[in-house]
């Protein structure tokens, strides 16, 4: 049976098996029987964990464009490749089909060759989700600029330490973006950004707003004419398996954003193979990411995943709420889609709202859901089941990180029996170790540990851009010879993984580890709850006390609150036991957010702490003016 279309249960294991026993074997066939190649490789895996580096392919030349574009336009020529659907509901959706994007990535890709960009050289990519996003990403790789998309809803701070981090010398930018009913000045934000950059010599700018802006002449260029001008016939750069394709910048807990890198050969293959089988994808389907390409998700499962197998692959410019919160539903009838991918937070979100937001429209085109992000908890589970999927389309509950590059554990859609909560089961080749804090692995089942993984997978991050020694001190000096997640995970009695929240997110009180995920899934099915958060705080006799963060769904709830805090700890002493239950809890209108939706607990903390005025930066948070209601309220 082929291994790159997993079809059962039975048929998983028996991959699996194999991905494990003869792990070069295996990822050898799935790498020739399904890409293109310049040149076959010499050396499938070399593999230094003393030193955390590894090379896949080695010796193998490719072009990731070629497998993403040139090898369809014999058979998929006429099929849309990317469906664009704009902000604003009555606006034309766009189909762009496999040859009109071969012709503009060439097109593209011939501009920045005439603005000197050449292999190896850094572009940063800061633009809305339009398709010139997808465009400009994919330029690069064509011609061999390493690109290094920045989420546009960062700062101009944020941008700048990106920019410089790398050396970019070219911004790719948009006079604005819509978000909603909102308009956003990116170009005013680039140019904030570029006062301190000195590597940057030019700014290519998409006209998408039509807003007045100022262009800085010699420096920026508007992008449509030079379109237009450039020839159709852009050949491809020929690259070897390691040499970089992005770096994409993420947040540590402290200190500077680190800029993982991912190379060209094993990120290809194992984001292909993987969404091939995590989404069970068939060439009819119509597959939707709502994620924003900014993020690691956009990369692998927006871009180069879906477009290497040829799929028909969903960009969304706007938000869940507008112009109401019916809008997923009404793209999903729309344009019938088979697979939904989105966070937690959004399906949080919309479960809040009226049903009739989600009744209105037809959902029967569904076969998949997933999730991603973070562990999503049981009543958004059982809510997203439900209500979108009607209990037919099976959920992929999908865990992995930018540094994975890949989703690593997750259901297979009709071979995987799912349970909320749970990721499941490691993808082929993804071999996981559950460490206890002495450094020894921990065998069995019903036991708890760090997330490691002992072996290397092709898809992982290969350094952090100009501090490798950063890398080995972050991911590989914890446990020998193993990849940290810095996550803490459960394996169940079936060998089933969930993951209990970042190991700096599991709390120790009076000797108990205690995980917040499970804490907060518990709140969380309270019926008044919409959303929690838990942190530690210092305490006189247990070493740790457990403060919860709560918001409630209706903000005018009149129960009493001291009633609502003795109900939620007993949902607490009933789901997981009192030894959990919350020293404080505090009702708060919202929680401080990243822009990819996780919540900052390191702000929650420090507030927890009495420590508000230690804060650090909060500019690049989706939501700053949160973090001060959150004060006012521990006050």
């Amino acid at each position: 049976m082929n291994p790159y279309h997993i079809q059962n249960l039975e048929h998983y294991f028996q991959v699996y098996r194999h991905s494990v026993d003869a792990p070069e074997e295996f990822w050898q066939q799935i790498a020739r029987e399904n890409f293109v190649w310049q040149k076959p490789w010499d050396t499938i895996l070399n593999w230094n964990p003393d030193t955390a580096e590894v090379r896949w392919f080695e010796g193998a030349q490719l072009n990731i464009t070629e497998n993403c574009l040139d090898r369809h336009l014999e058979t998929r020529a006429d099929k849309t490749a990317i469906l664009f659907e704009p902000n604003n509901p009555k606006d034309p959706a766009t189909h762009i089909t496999y040859r009109e994007l071969h012709t503009r990535v060439c097109k593209f890709a011939n501009v920045l060759k005439a603005k000197g960009i050449k292999k190896g050289d850094r572009v940063c990519i800061y633009l809305p989700m339009i398709p010139e996003l997808a465009i400009s990403v994919l330029a690069c790789a064509r011609i061999g600029a390493i690109h290094s998309v920045v989420f546009a809803g960062f700062s101009a701070t944020a941008l700048s330490t990106r920019i410089n981090d790398a050396k970019c010398s070219m911004v790719i930018t948009s006079d604005g973006s819509f978000r909603g009913s909102k308009t956003i000045d990116l170009k005013g934000i680039v140019d904030e950004a570029l006062q301190d950059t000195p590597s940057i010599e030019n700014v290519l700018v998409v006209k998408r707003i039509q807003s007045e802006i100022q262009m800085k002449e010699g420096r920026d260029y508007w992008v449509q004419p030079l379109v237009e001008q450039a020839s159709a016939d852009c050949p491809i750069e020929v690259m070897d398996a390691e040499d970089p394709l992005f770096i994409l910048y993420t947040s540590g807990s402290t200190g500077t954003p680190k800029g993982m890198v991912h190379t060209t050969a094993g990120y290809m293959v194992y984001s292909s193979y993987t969404f091939k089988n995590v989404f069970q994808y068939k060439e009819e389907d119509v597959y939707w990411c709502t994620a924003d390409i900014g993020w690691i998700t956009g990369h692998s499962y927006i871009v180069y995943g879906p477009l290497a197998n040829g799929a028909t692959t969903v960009m969304y410019e706007g938000v869940p709420s507008y112009p109401d919160w019916g809008r997923f539903w009404e793209i999903v009838q729309k344009h019938k889609i088979t697979q939904f991918y989105t966070a937690p937070t959004a399906i949080r979100a919309l479960a809040k709202e009226n049903l009739e937001f989600v009744e209105t429209y037809d959902l029967s085109s569904l076969k998949v859901l997933g999730t991603v992000g973070e562990p999503i908890n049981e009543e958004a589970w059982h809510w997203y089941n439900d209500n979108i999927g009607k209990k037919r389309s099976p959920i992929v509950d999908t865990w992995w990180q930018t540094e994975t590059g890949g989703i690593m554990i997750s259901p297979i859609p009709f071979a995987t029996p799912t349970i909320p909560t749970f990721a499941t089961l490691p993808l082929p080749g993804i071999q996981p170790a559950l460490m206890d804090e002495h450094g020894k692995e921990i065998e069995g089942n019903q036991v708890d540990g760090r997330l490691c993984i002992k072996f290397p997978w092709p898809s992982m991050a290969r350094t952090i851009w100009g501090n490798h020694q950063r890398y080995i001190d972050t991911y590989f000096s914890a446990f020998a010879k193993k990849y940290f997640t810095g996550d803490g995970a459960f394996r169940d009695a079936t060998g089933y993984y969930r993951i209990t929240g970042r190991v700096d997110d599991v709390i120790i009180v009076s000797g108990h580890n205690l995980g917040t995920a499970p804490i907060e899934d518990a709140i969380n099915e309270h019926p008044a709850v919409a959303e929690s958060a838990i942190v530690g705080f210092p305490h006189d006799i247990k070493g740790n006390a457990l403060y919860g963060y709560v918001i409630l769904k209706e903000t005018g709830e009149t129960r009493n609150h001291d009633n609502l805090r003795k109900e939620i700890n007993q949902v607490i002493t009933e789901k997981i036991g009192p030894i959990a239950k919350l020293d404080k809890i505090q009702f708060t209108i919202g929680l401080p957010k990243t822009r990819s939706g996780k919540i900052m607990r390191r702000i929650l903390r420090k507030i927890a702490h009495g420590e508000s005025d230690q804060l650090g930066d909060i500019s690049t948070l989706l939501n700053p003016e949160v973090v001060e209601a959150v004060i006012q309220e521990a006050l």
